[in-house]
């Protein structure tokens, strides 16, 4: 999937793309979850009638984080599925062509209906197919909707489509069901409503070392609870506590079984706020089971800057304060017992049918 960030590099690219022209559609797709997908899906079979890419346009930061950051009321912000990297690799995943980013910001937010419409849509994009979700609205004070679009697009020689609702079961898919089910840990639910396991992916990186003195051996080498440590790029995720997790990702081959661990997501109340990490929200695996190529690589520090994928499958409990080290400790081990009994109660085929579930093709 090709990826365009901002107007600049549309507007670089206007000879030769917009001329060929684009089935678009414009969401946040927080998530991309199965409404999602089955949008992207359609979105696909309309470009391939019409012989051109399909394309997504989305917004970084989300628009309600930007109104919540310009009025001062950061409770205003929606919570955050999905980091932008996890994004753009679901969107690939469901085989877009390419996906324009644009930063919202106060020109994007005061820019009318109609210039959005001809100076975006139409010189910018090329757009020759525009689908939409039932409730879009776009433009200044959200005064464009789907009539104005396809009242334009009768103008400028465009088709505009709207898609209805999905529903799974009777309920309707949408991003903020999928927020409120991570909220609650409910996380079959959010499997679901994704049509995968919940997971968050990213680049290890340096946290305080703290992990690998707690529970160690009497040998002492660092060979306590140790972690890789994944941040997650906004300050409000969607979940947060203890889970049960599966991590991709450290085996020898790309496609090689994940390894069953344990994870804490969330800003770590425990630890003072000198933290190297201190105010960000981090993603802490320790796993159950560690390759013993990985555990030299953890001491030898060849682990940072490694690429894993750590999947939420079952929440154990929220984020808690322990008043001393050995506290924390005894705290870790139970957490580290219980996702071992999470995973002893599986069925024998459950890390097979998980690892087909995040690899195989989606609608």
């Amino acid at each position: 999937m090709k990826i365009i960030r901002g107007l600049w590099n549309l507007q670089q690219n206007k000879p030769s793309q917009a001329a060929a022209g684009r089935a678009l559609t414009i969401g946040n797709f927080d998530g991309v979850h199965r409404g999602h997908q089955a949008m992207l899906a359609l979105l696909n079979s309309e470009a391939r009638h019409r012989h051109v890419p399909s394309c997504v346009m989305t917004f970084e930061p989300h628009p309600r984080d930007y109104f919540a950051a310009l009025h001062r009321k950061p409770e205003l912000a929606p919570a955050r599925i999905a980091t932008l990297r996890d994004k753009l690799q679901e969107l690939s995943r469901c085989g877009v062509d390419e996906c324009v980013v644009l930063p919202f910001n106060a020109a994007l937010a005061t820019q009318t209906a109609p210039s959005f419409i001809e100076d975006t849509l139409v010189q910018a994009l090329g757009v020759r197919y525009v689908l939409v979700g039932d409730d879009f609205c776009f433009g200044a004070q959200r005064k464009g909707d789907y009539a104005m679009l396809d009242a334009a697009g009768g103008r400028m020689g465009f088709d505009v489509a709207r898609m209805q609702s999905y529903e799974v079961h009777g309920l309707r898919v949408s991003s903020s069901a999928v927020r409120e089910a991570l909220s609650a840990g409910r996380m079959d639910d959010v499997t679901a409503l994704l049509g995968r396991p919940y997971s968050i992916s990213g680049h290890v990186v340096h946290g305080r070392k703290l992990g690998r003195e707690l529970g160690a051996s009497a040998a002492g080498k660092g060979d306590g609870f140790r972690t890789l440590n994944l941040r997650f790029s906004h300050w409000k995720p969607a979940a947060s506590g203890i889970f049960a997790v599966h991590v991709h990702g450290l085996g020898p081959e790309p496609d090689s079984a994940p390894l069953p661990g344990v994870a804490n997501l969330g800003i770590r109340p425990s630890l003072d706020p000198g933290d190297v990490n201190g105010g960000r929200v981090l993603l802490e695996t320790h796993c159950l089971e560690w390759p013993q190529a990985m555990a030299s690589a953890l001491n030898e520090g060849e682990a940072y800057g490694k690429i894993i994928r750590v999947e939420l499958l079952h929440k154990l409990h929220d984020e808690l304060k322990y008043d001393s080290l050995e506290a924390l400790t005894r705290g870790i081990a139970n957490d580290c017992d219980d996702a071992r009994a999470f995973f002893a109660a599986l069925p024998p085929q459950a890390y097979v049918q998980t690892h087909r579930q995040t690899t195989r093709d989606r609608i």
